[in-house]
């Protein structure tokens, strides 16, 4: 395909910008919207198993809204058939309405030549015919997860399901203890959308343009990274996506943006937060390099000696900018920072309002500083997270 000729220039400093108001940390949130929207804004909340602060699912309408209630996240996700779980960056919360949209990957599963586990004969239609009867199941409800302790040694009812979940039959409408909860796609998808009838071109269409909305401006390859599709897939269907081509200073590649994100100058407040390794913002690592001079790595699965920044290392955003990074744990009441990387003084502030912030969201009502990677800012460090937890008890 022939890359159009770019019409916008922008600079480093306009793409940064536009992206964070795309990622909805630039300028008020819609707190009316609340969870729900904060989903559909960004079109995707990736899942992932760890734990720490919270999980990352519940991390992502946090570093936007505040203090939203934990119990109110998981109900504005899952009740009421306003999203699904499925394959997209990684396994995430996507808004119900996308359910057409991914049709074509559920076609591409159906069609897949091999797979990693055997289904035993008949186990699939034995699940179909029990989620029928008894309503929402679990796996281990449905006759046990896995065969034995190992992780990836799933039981034959866990590989149905599992499959019948990628082909479309079957969707997950909740988690319960990190246990995915499945029922039959014609129950729990509403039925004005259920059926797959738009061919791969639209649908891909459809998630390369919800792409750059999101991102507001994105290479090729970040746009593809978003939904996880392959670069000739977004080729074949960018010049009819609405997004535009633009260049950007510095990034040495064609790029596209979404026109809204170019109709108006990003102004407003910015938010400081934690972020979680997984957030949309920073989940894919040359773009935040690219666009932060941030280099980040999660370390969860390094071995304990190997790590550079900790465990679960989160970065702080301040002012738009990426100021360092937190590993945090919890014990009892107390948020411990484990470890604390700055990038110059100034981020001794707004690091100790991100660490207060996010002990309250989590009920602690207190915060230790452990170790700084520059010892002499660990003092300065400790004594802004005590002044800032005096104006919090206020």
């Amino acid at each position: 395909m022939t890359t159009p000729r770019p019409s916008t220039e922008l600079s480093a400093d306009e793409a940064r910008r536009i992206a964070l108001r795309a990622q909805g940390f630039l300028g008020s949130p819609d707190r009316r919207a609340g969870v729900r929207g904060v989903l559909r804004h960004l079109g995707a909340v990736q899942l992932d198993t760890i734990s720490v602060l919270a999980r990352s699912h519940e991390l992502i309408p946090y570093a936007r809204l505040g203090r939203v209630g934990r119990a109110a996240v998981e109900d504005a996700y899952w009740k009421d058939t306003h999203a699904f779980e499925y394959w997209s960056h990684a396994a995430c919360i996507l808004p119900i309405e996308e359910w057409p949209h991914f049709a074509f990957r559920r076609r591409a599963y159906r069609n897949r030549p091999q797979w990693h586990h055997d289904l035993p004969e008949g186990t699939y239609d034995q699940v179909l015919k029990q989620l029928r009867a008894e309503g929402p199941l679990t796996a281990t409800e449905l006759g046990g997860a896995k065969k034995t302790s190992e992780w990836w040694d799933w039981s034959g009812t866990k590989v149905a399901v599992e499959r019948a979940l990628m082909y479309g039959e079957v969707v997950c409408v909740t988690r319960r203890g990190w246990k995915r909860v499945y029922d039959l796609a014609e129950r729990a998808v509403p039925a004005d959308l259920l059926h797959d009838e738009l061919d791969d071109t639209e649908c891909l269409r459809r998630l390369v343009r919800l792409a750059g909305q999101s991102l507001g401006v994105g290479t090729r390859a970040d746009i593809a990274d978003y939904h996880r599709l392959k670069g000739e897939q977004v080729d074949a269907v960018i010049a009819d996506s609405g997004l535009v081509p633009v260049t950007v200073e510095g990034w040495g590649k064609p790029a596209w943006a979404d026109p809204a994100a170019l109709a108006t100058p990003p102004r407003g407040r910015h938010r400081t937060t934690l972020l979680s390794p997984f957030d949309s913002l920073i989940w894919e690592r040359a773009r935040t390099e690219r666009i932060f001079g941030f280099t980040h790595r999660l370390e969860a699965y390094v071995p304990k000696p190997k790590r550079i920044h900790g465990y679960f290392a989160m970065p702080v955003l301040a002012g738009g900018r990426l100021v360092g990074r937190v590993d945090p744990a919890r014990e009892g009441h107390t948020l411990v920072a484990r470890q604390v990387g700055l990038h110059s003084p100034k981020a001794v502030p707004a690091v100790a309002e991100a660490l207060v912030e996010a002990a309250s969201w989590v009920d602690c009502t207190d915060v230790r500083v452990e170790r700084v990677d520059a010892p002499e800012l660990r003092d300065p460090l400790t004594q802004a997270v005590t002044r800032a937890l005096a104006t919090a008890l206020r």
